[in-house]
């Protein structure tokens, strides 16, 4: 049987989901954004062991909304209305990852059994922030099994005027060695970027599957052909997928040695501004998105 724990450190609030025998599980912090903190499949850790506290400069494993990745000066339109919002990038000038990274989420249901676990979590926006005055609530269901893992995001529009969205999820995984590591994903373009990361064009993307990753540094963004991206390290294989009609890409490889982060989304970066993969949501009408994480133990 799974089990629930809710546990607290360091300030923050958590609920671990675990199996039977204690060899497979995922935590979820409720403070940051209802993020995955950690994930561990048959002992295998396979999320990059960040401290809660670096949390406001990696953003790990953070779920992206109303806006995935960066808005350029924090300013765009919608519906002939000029917004501002606030630049959390600061060294770049741009809005970065949207408003839920670092709001409190609630646990509103759970599901037990004896082959998987799963908890939904909520959070209600009553669009206080003047550069996204449009309320809406977001229910996050994660589910756990033996060798996969589910997160499943609901938003609903609350207000009475429509609102404009792109998702994301930014997980960073760690590899035992990433110069024996590689990726395997389906694009035919890679978007370019100016010196804020903002998309300035798009070219040809060619390389050879799969993308050998020994002395790659990245931080790049693709539209994708199909919806399942491979990370195959010494140790395990992921494949990750997404039910998303929109199909995007962000790769990141931060300072921090074997960790890499991959990053479905339904949009490009400055979406609001370029409108790449950028949608809108009526009053009342709801949108839903599944990531999916499934764990192949490549031990003898």
């Amino acid at each position: 049987m799974y089990t629930l724990t809710k546990k607290e450190a360091h300030g923050l609030q958590f609920v671990e989901l675990t199996n039977a025998d204690q060899t497979t599980k995922a935590t979820l912090c409720l403070n940051q954004g209802g993020r995955l903190s950690d994930l561990v499949f048959n002992g295998i850790a396979v999320l990059a062991d960040y401290a809660p506290s670096t949390y406001k400069d990696n953003y790990a494993s953070s779920i992206l909304f109303p806006f995935a990745n960066r808005i350029k000066d924090g300013t765009y339109s919608f519906e002939n209305r000029k917004y501002t919002l606030d630049c959390n990038e600061v060294d770049k000038n741009n809005a970065l990852h949207g408003l839920v990274y670092d709001k409190t989420f609630e646990c509103s249901g759970e599901d037990l059994q004896a082959n998987y676990g799963a908890i939904t979590l909520n959070y209600n926006y009553d669009g206080s922030c003047k550069g996204f005055p449009f309320k809406f609530e977001m229910r996050l269901t994660y589910k756990l099994s033996g060798d996969d893992l589910s997160l499943s995001v609901e938003i609903k529009n609350n207000d009475t005027k429509a609102l404009p969205f792109t998702l994301g999820w930014h997980p960073y995984f760690v590899s035992k060695n990433i110069d024996e590591s590689s990726l395997h994903f389906d694009s035919e373009t890679q978007f370019l970027c100016d010196t804020q990361q903002i998309v300035s064009g798009t070219c040809p993307f060619d390389i050879e599957m799969p993308y050998h990753l020994k002395g790659v540094t990245l931080d790049d963004g693709y539209e994708l052909q199909s919806n399942t991206v491979q990370f195959h390290t010494p140790e395990y294989l992921l494949k990750i997928g997404s039910t998303s009609e929109k199909k995007y890409l962000q790769l990141y490889t931060p300072k921090t040695p074997n960790v890499i982060a991959i990053e479905p989304m339904t949009g490009a970066a400055d979406s609001f501004n370029n409108a790449i993969g950028l949608q809108t949501l009526q009053p009342n009408a709801e949108y839903d998105v599944t990531w999916t994480i499934a764990f192949k133990d490549l031990r003898d």
